[in-house]
């Protein structure tokens, strides 16, 4: 198979439907299940159904169920356009719409999201309605070529979506996650076909570097040379390793990209596999996804079915395997010594580095181990070009970076925005600024791992270096958000009380250092501490840092020395006499 025949089957599957027009979209992303997406969805199906037939001497329309065309079980609905009574059977003639389940559209905070578009328009240029209910289908449907329904309508040229610039979530929103076909037609596994047909391995090598992509799971090292330093290893058997393990509190990224557009990850895993001589890949993700993990188990069998896994793909004689392992939600496994641990059956706890995964990792075998959001940006990096990458962003931190918004503000959910922006920018302009006229405090960045960052430093430019000076990281992309009434004390004890029970326990000053240091933030909090105490937890704070065998417990007292740096004043005010 070549881009030839790969984009006459894209072309194909664009107009399997040639006579629909335009799409009703529901996300069907996590969030807005959980609050009442499948209902919606349901209701709109039986709105479809319940269209009545047209009056004499009108077109006659139909209502079709799609079912299993390319084996997807779709179950997508069309309406025709002789449609519903009243208004609707007016401003719907001529059009014929298709109900169909899509991934996460980004504002969680306004769900169920329901977007109306012409068939295969981006979100963008979608009408989107939010806080949508099941009665509300009838009045949806009706608006496909009509006004839009005002009491539901959420603008998509609202900074929350205007100022993003989405290359990971380009699908999500767009594509119905467990539809092959629907990520073939947007130019889907292109870029493996490319790297495969048209590329050596050194050259797909040279673009990954050239792109100046960095690991978006925290450490933020460079990803071609990691790729490169695994393809330089001797040895006939390399793996390659995804690691979706997201513990952070209020991150939730990864999952939102697996459940959202999962054939993404796969390609950018065949393609690395491909370019450091791999023929095996591991997802390592947490048993609490579930519905990512049953919408990534649909997307390796179809791909394998399709022949983009398994043996000899796209005809040639590359193969690439890919199983899951389901993680029991221990935080220590994001490390990437417990991960390979975990996979190999063996409790799930760290070991020195060096000797390093790219070395001697999984079963002693050179081992690639990156996250879901690096792998979601190899394709498009593929597809332009490295070059095209590396034109976004700052200078040391190219491309965009996918954050998830929550705490106290107004538009909690996912955005991807270019490296460099303003942290104010996000906060306020996308994310809406907080809620019911309170001033913002801080926000948390980076999880436990991370640090907070006061007001005085909202303009700071949201990169790897910038965050850096602050004290805290960027991580895997959660931003917890906090306004006045926040307790700074109380956010560093509860940090650190997760870091405690996440501990594995296999080095002493993580395992004892973190209980101590909860201990004294415990006491400080009560209002039981004297100056000595702070002190001491200061000192111990730098202990637990310098001798911690992994970046749990090396990074566990950053919240701490952050909230000391910006808001020591709430520490010494809750200290005894002395």
């Amino acid at each position: 198979m070549n881009l030839d025949d790969l984009a006459d089957k894209a072309e194909e599957y664009r107009n399997q439907d040639p006579d629909i027009t335009h799409e009703a979209r529901v996300c069907m992303a996590a969030s807005c299940q959980s609050s009442g997406a499948p209902e919606v969805m349901a209701a709109l199906h039986r709105a479809l159904t319940a269209i009545p037939p047209p009056a004499p001497g009108e077109r006659q329309g139909d209502v079709e169920g799609d079912a299993e065309r390319d084996g997807d079980s779709e179950g997508d609905g069309t309406m025709a356009g002789a449609g519903l009574a009243g208004p609707a059977d007016r401003v719907t003639r001529g059009h014929r719409c298709k109900v169909k389940g899509v991934g996460c559209m980004g504002l969680c905070s306004a769900g169920p999201l329901v977007a109306v578009a012409e068939k295969g328009a981006e979100l963008m240029a979608s009408t989107l309605y939010r806080e949508v209910r099941p009665e509300d289908a009838p009045a949806i449907l009706a608006s496909v070529a009509g006004p839009p329904v005002a009491r539901l309508h959420c603008p998509t040229d609202q900074p929350f979506f205007a100022r993003q610039q989405r290359i990971v979530l380009e699908n999500a929103g767009v594509i119905d996650p467990d539809s092959f076909k629907g990520y073939v037609a947007v130019g889907g596994y292109a870029p493996l076909v490319q790297a495969l047909t048209e590329m050596t391995p050194a050259e797909v090598l040279r673009e990954i570097t050239l792109s100046g992509l960095r690991g978006r799971g925290g450490g933020g090292y460079p990803t071609g040379l990691k790729w490169s330093t695994v393809a330089k290893m001797p040895g006939e058997r390399k793996f390659v390793i995804c690691n979706a393990d997201e513990g952070d509190p209020g991150a939730f990224m990864d999952r939102a990209v697996l459940e959202s557009d999962p054939h993404r990850v796969l390609e950018g895993m065949a393609i690395a596999a491909y370019a450091i001589g791999a023929a095996k890949g591991y997802v390592y993700v947490r048993a609490e996804y579930p519905l990512a993990v049953e919408r990534l188990t649909t997307a390796i069998r179809k791909a394998k079915r399709a022949g983009f896994l398994g043996g000899k793909i796209a005809e040639t004689p590359f193969s690439f395997e890919v199983e899951i392992r389901l993680g029991a939600g221990a935080f220590v496994c994001g490390e990437e010594t417990a991960l390979m641990a975990s996979i190999e059956g063996n409790r799930g706890q760290p070991r020195p580095r060096p000797p390093y995964p790219a070395e001697s990792g999984l079963w002693g075998c050179p081992t690639l181990i990156n996250n879901v959001e690096t792998f979601a940006n190899i394709a498009p990096i593929v597809r332009h070009g490295g070059a095209w990458f590396a034109g976004i962003g700052t200078e040391k931190s190219k491309g965009t970076k996918v954050f998830a918004l929550a705490g106290t503000i107004e538009n909690t959910g996912l955005i991807e925005v270019p490296m460099g922006t303003r942290l104010r920018d996000i906060i306020t302009a996308i994310g809406g600024g907080i809620p019911g006229g309170r001033a913002f405090k801080a926000v948390q960045t980076g999880g436990p791992s991370g640090g907070c960052i006061p007001a005085e430093h909202l303009d700071i430019p949201v990169d790897y270096d910038g965050l850096k000076t602050l004290g805290t990281i960027m991580g895997s992309g959660g931003m917890i958000v906090m306004d006045e009434t926040a307790d700074m004390v109380d956010v560093a004890r509860y940090f650190m009380e997760f870091c405690m029970s996440e501990s594995c326990g296999k080095c002493v000053p993580c395992r004892a250092g973190t209980q101590q240091l909860h201990a004294l933030l415990d006491k400080i909090a009560k209002g039981e501490a004297r100056h000595q105490d702070l002190a001491l937890l200061e000192e111990l704070c730098e202990v637990v840092q310098a001798t911690s065998l992994c970046g749990l417990g090396q990074t566990a007292p950053n919240p701490v020395l952050s909230t000391l740096r910006f808001f020591r004043d709430e520490y010494e005010a809750k200290l005894c006499a002395p």
